[in-house]
């Protein structure tokens, strides 16, 4: 067989197994032995009616066996660990200018939280990618209907004529001006150097005015007068009641659309869908199928790339990385997304509210993508644009990837935007089947979750691909009140989901495997875990401090299963994360983390969830701030925790943690006598940080008794 012939049927991409599995079932099953001994000891040692703690105990003994379940259900995402590896070189020797085109999607909110010079950053990023610009097309979406973000996408269009001769000439990465810029300039080339001050300075006048327009708040009447678009704008318009407005700002078809170089600049479509105040507009799930409808208009790419403002691209490659697992011969034909993982460029080594995630990254998504149910995430994720828009699976499926880059090429750039604007309005889906069978599924805060999983149940294959060069970067919070916000939303949403008929246990029954039905469950149950962690969190101290025993004495055998669970428990999610990149540090704040998370984040996601059953409230989005004023950074940044606003989350977190101290300083002898419940107090890393926080933050200096 000749080497082209050969190369014609190598696959584009490997999975691999995790090494170490046998090790991994055989520890686990040491666990689920101790976790067995443990419950039986609360059976057969449950106090008499007459006895003082009963009830605690059968309390106990309830928490217990929900922290065995839920410790099964996290097992799933460690039992069958996979890794991708694409190969790019392949794909690039057998498809050449064969590659299909791909749609961008980048979604925004609100220009003050989201800030526009924040926004087009990632829009660069994104249209600097290592790929024919004559099949890239990047299309912003904006549900503020602000004319100052649309403002800011025009300069950036502008920019871009410069930004990406200058990308592709010196393989600059990160591609985002702002990540770029940030880096020294350490070369000794001449050109180079020139150059790279002249971008700068494009790039910070650039800024400056964007700035400038936002600072006042409205656009200069002379800059209005150079666009058409800002006629979209007048005195009516506010952001939750506009008429649909789309504006191409660099037509790809044009070929005086060109960069400084002379070659041909990829599409850049502004939309903002219409909006109005009696009408529900689905928050983000409802922008991307407005986003999916028009895309279909006009370039209508079979690939979809989508991301979150602030998720600006990292490696120009990535597309590429990401063409593998759709277009391989044997298997590309199945995947509906690969989803990456979720990654950001503020986060210290400490990582002070554990937004890292590097274990769900390294382990947990890739866990589930063993079992085929690799989770979309929301952002940094590629889609077939036929899953997504509702077309299921069959085994007679055969992709065509067709090469022409424009659906309506015929057409004026004045007649794809008015019929656009219709694709947009708010009554387009009355009576079809989006949000329901096609597009991101509507009803749900965390609309990505659901719609992975619908895709999944229809056939489709999707694929988790953690690359070692990270190719998406955002901003994780900075502050602990915004962490446990977001948290708490994606809390609520998680647990909705599962009390709806998507619960995977029945809307996945049959339709995707057990493993991936019980991976799903890991984060779908993050809210009942308030209440067994809250008890345990609370009723040994107080029942401590009355010398009630509710644990084992040291020198019991009951002692030794409780002893090994805890510290086999606490030895391997410690070597587990620091194997994923974390510190020590990192550990423990992740360990913190977690609790006060269980005691606020997902309490109150609980809460709202029953009082939605009820009929007593409807689902809210809130968006986070990605940016903070410079006091809370410079915080942030010597890894001082920033509680914020007094709110009812900080009083509970500062009266467990009180709670936990005064059983802590108890007399020895109390701790002695009782053993487990003494000196857990003492021990375990998830109550000690609850005090150690409040004296933390009462001396506003880093706590001397945290690991340095």
């Amino acid at each position: 067989m000749g080497g082209g012939e050969d190369e014609a049927v190598q696959p584009l991409f490997a999975t691999k197994q995790l090494k170490g599995r046998v090790a991994y079932r055989c520890f686990a099953s040491t666990i689920f032995v101790g976790i067995c001994l443990i419950l039986v000891y609360r059976l057969k040692h449950i106090p008499s009616a007459e006895e003082h703690g009963r009830w605690a105990w059968i309390g106990l003994f309830m928490a217990e066996l929900w922290f065995g379940f839920y410790w099964i259900i996290t097992q799933s995402v460690r039992w069958n660990v996979i890794h991708r590896v694409p190969f790019k070189d392949r794909l690039l020797q057998r498809y050449g200018e064969k590659l299909p085109g791909v749609d961008i999607f980048v979604c925004t909110a609100d220009p003050t939280l989201e800030p526009p010079t924040l926004v087009v950053n990632t829009v660069l990023s994104a249209m600097a990618y290592n790929y024919p610009t004559d099949k890239l097309s990047v299309y912003l979406s904006d549900d503020g209907g602000s004319e100052l973000t649309f403002y800011a996408l025009l300069e950036a269009s502008r920019f871009s004529k410069h930004w990406i001769p200058f990308c592709k000439k010196f393989k600059v990465e990160p591609r985002s001006p702002q990540g770029y810029f940030v880096q020294r300039n350490d070369s000794q080339d001449i050109t180079y150097s020139h150059e790279w001050l002249a971008i700068k300075k494009l790039y910070e006048e650039m800024k400056n005015r964007i700035e400038s327009a936002v600072e006042v708040g409205s656009i200069p009447k002379e800059v209005r007068d150079q666009h058409k678009g800002f006629s979209e704008w007048d005195s009516k318009i506010t952001k939750k009641d506009h008429q649909s407005i789309v504006q191409i700002l660099i037509d790809g078809r044009d070929t005086n659309a060109i960069d400084s170089d002379g070659n041909r600049l990829p599409t850049l479509v502004y939309i903002a869908r219409e909006k109005r105040p009696q009408v529900h507009h689905n928050f983000k799930a409802g922008s991307m199928n407005a986003l999916t409808r028009v895309s279909s208009e006009m370039s209508n790419g079979p690939i979809i790339l989508n991301l979150d403002c602030d998720m600006y691209s990292n490696d120009p490659d990535a597309i590429m990385d990401a063409l593998c697992f759709f277009l391989d011969e044997e298997k590309g034909h199945r995947v509906s997304y690969v989803q990456y993982p979720q990654h950001y460029n503020n986060v210290h080594k400490s990582n002070i509210y554990s937004c890292s995630n590097m274990v769900v990254n390294k382990i947990e998504l890739a866990g589930l993508d063993g079992y085929g149910g690799a989770l979309y995430c929301g952002t940094g994720c590629f889609h077939r644009r036929e899953s997504l828009c509702g077309r299921r699976y069959s085994e007679d499926f055969k992709a065509e990837w067709s090469t022409r880059t424009w659906k309506n090429a015929e057409r004026t750039v004045q007649e794809l935007e008015e019929a656009s604007k219709v694709l947009a309005n708010c009554s387009y889906e009355k009576g079809t089947l989006w949000g329901q069978e096609m597009g991101l599924m509507y009803g749900c805060s965390v609309e990505d979750v659901i719609t992975g999983l619908v895709i999944q149940c229809k056939g489709w294959e999707p694929v988790y691909y953690s690359p070692y060069k990270r190719a998406f970067l955002g901003v994780a919070a900075t502050t602990l009140d915004d962490a446990l916000i977001q948290y708490k939303r994606w809390a609520e949403g998680m647990f909705q989901i599962f009390f709806s008929k998507y619960c995977p246990f029945f809307y996945g029954h049959r339709k995707i495997k057990l493993g991936a039905q019980m991976g799903y469950c890991v984060y779908l149950l993050w809210a009942p875990n308030s209440l067994p962690m809250l008890y345990y969190t609370i009723v040994p101290p107080l029942f401590l401090l009355r010398g009630v025993a509710l644990f084992p004495e040291v020198s019991s055998l009951w002692f030794l299963p409780f002893a090994y669970v805890f510290t086999a428990k606490y030895a391997y999610s410690m070597l587990e994360a620091v194997w994923c990149g974390d510190s020590f540090k990192a550990w423990w704040n992740l360990e913190r983390t977690w609790l006060i998370r269980s005691a606020t984040s997902y309490l109150f996601a609980l809460i709202d969830n029953l009082t939605k059953q009820l009929g007593l409230s409807e689902t809210t989005f809130v968006i986070t701030a990605k940016v903070a004023d410079e006091g809370v950074l410079k915080r942030y940044q010597q890894e001082i925790i920033e509680f914020g606003n007094v709110s009812l989350m900080v009083t509970i977190i500062s009266t467990l943690a009180l709670l936990n101290l005064f059983s802590l300083v108890g007399d020895d002898e109390s701790h002695l006598q009782y053993g487990v419940q003494g000196w857990c107090c003492r021990l375990d890393p998830t109550y000690y940080p609850m005090w150690a926080d409040c004296y933390a933050q009462s001396s506003s200096v880093p706590c001397p008794l945290y690991p340095q």
